[in-house]
């Protein structure tokens, strides 16, 4: 179980809380790219992607190497795998609710079957 408390899980879900780290990320998904090539589709400079790569980076949901002057990036998939066993506890206690309601709302409707006048 991931605890609720935990620092890594505050720096995953803070990392995915702005939408250009979620582009990135989804850019990243199918490889590796370097910093310029992150930063262009969303139109912003080679330091604010990198601002962006180093909250990605202290989430340890990127990886980055330089090569030269290349900052080239990738995904890193644990931390993701984490915080999606700690989605995954809330929807198992959703679905329970969501089938209670579902039974709830079966018994009403047999309730008001009984209740209806019959027409003939």
């Amino acid at each position: 179980m991931v605890l609720d408390r935990s620092p890594r899980l505050d720096r995953v879900f803070h990392a995915l809380a702005h939408p250009a780290r979620r582009a990135m990320l989804r850019r990243l998904a199918v490889g590796e790219w370097n910093l310029s090539e992150l930063a262009a589709p969303l139109r912003m400079s080679f330091p604010a992607a990198s601002k962006h790569v180093r909250v990605l980076e202290r989430a340890r949901l990127v990886r980055r190497r330089v090569v030269g002057r290349t900052h080239l990036c990738r995904i890193e998939a644990k931390p993701l795998a984490e915080a999606n066993r700690w989605l995954e506890e809330y929807r198992r206690i959703w679905e329970g609710n969501f089938e209670r309601l579902d039974v709830l709302l079966e018994e009403l409707k047999l309730q008001e079957a009984k209740r209806a006048p019959t027409s003939l």
